[in-house]
């Protein structure tokens, strides 16, 4: 009998995607409006809500959220982009609302093992940065998606900026919210894709300081591809920004950019394939 879908939650900054993945496949989904003051239990009544129309057809549920995750514990990394309290108990909160077993994982995270299982970076090393309202990434790399002690791998938009000064993070310039800072965000890209010198400027601002990061990136970990997701990421224009900026890099040297496959249901679909993987996986062990 085949494995039913399952259900995958994806809560971000701004919006909660909740849908139903078979594979690379989502069967449906439906967004909420993330409210950042209704805090924790309130998302995920409301997420549950959404869930509740799918009943019977999963056995299974995997959330990707912004933040980190320690143990099923979820932690902001930066509050400005959600205000999750410390440690919240996520994956037993979530089973006692849906009464099936749950895992959960950074949403950067999830995305990045969706491109490698199934989008831009099937089978090879790569690197996933994720341009939205913050800055997130996640690791795959010999075929393994890295978490690390903490769950803080791929965590780019938390390094320091500039590390011989100050304790502004790569997130606090490279991000949507650094662009709403100046203006409206969709209105910026547009004009600069207009070409609009002022806008153009502004767009520059947020690629140049990301470049920087990759080619920092491809002399540590010398990943096969860099792969761009996210509002920001994805705006028509912003990887050909990249390249061009790359262009001059020594190619040796030079990241190999490439834009995000999956869009985004990258994460649904990572945390969805990562849930039906560790279930497998501790099928086997207690076999």
């Amino acid at each position: 009998m085949p494995d039913l879908p399952v259900l995958a939650i994806d809560i971000g900054g701004t919006k909660t995607l909740v849908a139903l993945v078979e594979g690379a496949k989502v069967l449906g989904r439906r967004r909420i409006e993330t409210d950042r003051a209704a805090g924790a239990e309130a998302w995920l009544d409301a997420l549950a809500g959404v869930a509740a129309e799918w009943e019977g057809r999963f056995t299974l549920a995997g959330a990707a959220v912004t933040g980190r995750i320690t143990e099923g514990r979820w932690s902001a990394v930066n509050p400005a982009v959600l205000p999750v309290p410390d440690r919240f108990p996520l994956v037993e909160a979530l089973q006692e609302r849906l009464a099936v077993p749950v895992i959960a994982a950074n949403d950067a995270q999830a995305a990045a093992w969706g491109e490698y299982r199934f989008g831009a970076g099937q089978g090879l090393d790569l690197v996933f940065m994720t341009v939205s309202t913050g800055l997130g990434g996640g690791l795959v790399l010999g075929g393994r998606l890295l978490t690390g002690r903490s769950g803080l791998a791929g965590h780019i938009g938390q390094v320091l900026a500039d590390p011989c000064e100050g304790s502004q993070r790569l997130e606090d310039i490279v991000s949507g919210s650094a662009l709403a800072r100046i203006g409206d965000p969709r209105n910026i890209i547009a004009a600069a894709a207009r070409g609009d010198t002022g806008a153009e400027e502004q767009i520059q601002a947020v690629a140049v300081p990301l470049l920087r990061a990759m080619r920092s990136l491809q002399l540590l970990l010398d990943p096969d591809y860099f792969v761009v997701g996210g509002g920001l990421g994805l705006a028509e224009g912003f990887i050909a920004r990249l390249r061009r900026l790359a262009h001059d890099i020594e190619p040796d040297y030079r990241p190999d950019i490439r834009a995000a496959a999956l869009g985004a249901e990258a994460g649904l679909i990572g945390i969805a394939d990562l849930a039906r993987t560790q279930r497998t996986s501790a099928t086997e062990v207690d076999r």
